[in-house]
């Protein structure tokens, strides 16, 4: 590495020193083998979606009994599948918005530490709740802890992880929100009965136990690294520098073979942190195509999940009288569809391509989900057969919904990364989470199978059209730098680097 220091310090007093750097340390990162250090980050990273899905879930299933007397709170069904579902979206875009830019200004170790504080802090105080006030304001607490995790895990994961094998493991990370699903449905056909837990601990009890398996991750995280692309491009990058030498020394111990030479080196000049006008410029004038697939994609994938899951227990009930305390066995089994899909078909994204894998599991998804909507029409399914065609559906749809978030992670420069996660995650969270049930909640509900089959065919085109956009627009990201993928804004031209060595 060489540099050329810049006098002025970069004014944070964080002993960090701006100035004009050349490194290899992009190039080291992707040239690594996996090891069991990239298990650590997966551990130490990823593992939080399975409390998000379990804590979602668990809420979804837990509304009937938070309304019966003895459940030691005030509140109705509708306030808790409306109201403070309404909140956590709140708090979600607004945590993913406000994290997002500490994460891009203050580092992405930092900040996945505070937003698993404050998103643990708040689902025990959620536990503890004996009015609805309470229980509202800390879901909006919960929200904007995990919305804050998806703009400083995804910009992490993706800056650690080797670009042979980035795609896969960003898609089973964001997947793994449905393992968290399925041990939430499970879990509360167990915290709900009666003849083990009284009516108004079970529910509490359920919330205290992703607690607990938060705090277990947090114990993991701890020992995770901050991402050297952060560290050199924010003037550390000798920080930088001996992280990724002891990782490179760890990793031939345990191969026992010396490392391959990094494939190139980058010149940039190093700034403490990027104003909003200059993200937003980025991300729609300098990559306008790149905005519409990051709106497309999100939109489309958060009308689909609205058309499905969330009126899945009412479209059981209304028409195929499944007794509500039996949902959560047919939730399990979608959802384990759910996760299927990145497991079985995230190495697919490395090797055959971003650009087919993404359109084709969007448009089959769509497809397969028209199909769905014409059987369910004229009335040929059973609740078991419907669970089974949700399963395809969702094999496919949630592979391409985990791939909107590897997309938005890596097509914008580096310097942006977090806020452009927390922009299209925020959207998409508002437009499914709020919209969303709007549009859908009195279609699934009505008793009418027209409704809920237009319902269904609005999630379906919406995924066909995001397919037909990624046709068109998705990049060819797979096996690539994420700094060829998009130039950092840092980034000096070769003759300028030529300019600074002669001057150096």
């Amino acid at each position: 590495m060489t540099a050329t220091p810049s006098s002025l310090g970069d004014g944070t007093g964080t002993g960090a020193h701006t100035g004009t750097v050349t490194t290899a340390v992009p190039a080291r990162l992707d040239r690594l083998p996996w090891s069991r250090w990239h298990w650590m980050i997966v551990i130490g990273l990823g593992t939080v979606w399975i409390l998000d899905g379990l804590e979602v879930t668990i809420v979804g299933n837990v509304a009937g009994r938070l309304a019966e007397d003895g459940s030691g709170l005030d509140i109705t069904a509708e306030q808790v599948t409306g109201v403070a579902a309404a909140l956590y979206v709140a708090g979600a875009c607004s945590g993913a918005l406000f994290f997002g830019w500490l994460t891009d200004r203050y580092g992405r170790k930092k900040l996945f530490m505070v937003t698993l504080v404050v998103y643990l802090a708040a689902t025990a105080l959620t536990a503890l709740s004996m009015e609805s006030w309470w229980f509202f304001l800390f879901r909006f607490l919960t929200g904007f802890g995990i919305g804050g995790e998806y703009a400083a895990i995804n910009s992490a994961i993706d800056e650690l992880i080797p670009s042979l094998y980035r795609g896969r493991v960003d898609l089973i990370i964001n997947g793994s929100y449905w393992l968290g699903a399925i041990g939430g449905a499970l879990l509360s056909i167990v915290m709900l009965d009666t003849d083990i837990f009284p009516k108004d601990l079970g529910w509490r009890l359920s919330f205290a136990l992703g607690v607990v398996l938060g705090l277990v991750i947090l114990l993991v995280r701890r020992h995770v690294p901050e991402s050297p692309r952060w560290q050199f491009i924010h003037g550390h990058s000798e920080a930088a520098e001996k992280l990724v030498d002891s990782v490179e020394r760890e990793i031939e111990a345990e191969k026992g073979a010396e490392l391959p030479p990094p494939a190139g080196e980058i010149t940039i000049h190093q700034r403490k942190s990027i104003g909003f006008g200059i993200i937003a410029k980025t991300v729609f004038a300098r990559y306008p195509r790149r905005a519409v697939l990051g709106l497309s994609l999100f939109i489309g994938q958060a009308f689909l999940y609205n058309a499905i899951t969330f009126g899945f227990g009412t479209i059981l009930i209304t028409f195929f009288d499944v007794p509500t305390g039996s949902t959560g066995y047919y939730f399990a089994v979608i959802a384990a569809g759910n996760f299927l899909g990145p497991l079985l078909l995230g190495r697919l994204f490395d090797t055959v391509g971003r650009r087919i894998m993404i359109t084709s599991t969007y448009l089959l998804s769509g497809l397969l989900l028209f199909g769905t909507a014409w059987l369910f029409g004229r009335g040929s399914l059973t609740a078991t057969t419907l669970t089974a065609c949700w399963c395809v559906v969702l094999f496919f749809a949630s592979t391409g919904a985990s791939s909107a978030y590897l997309t938005v992670s890596e097509i914008f420069p580096m310097e942006t990364r977090a806020m452009a996660i927390a922009f299209f995650y925020a959207l998409g969270t508002a437009a499914g989470g709020i919209a969303g049930p709007l549009v859908f909640a009195d279609l699934t509900a009505s008793g009418v199978p027209g409704d809920t089959v237009l319902a269904f065919q609005i999630g379906a085109a919406l995924m066909c059209a995001a397919g037909v956009v990624a046709a068109f627009f998705a990049v060819n990201a797979e096996r690539r730098s994420l700094e060829d993928i998009a130039e950092p804004l840092s980034a000096l031209r070769a003759d300028e680097s030529a300019g600074v060595a002669e001057r150096g």
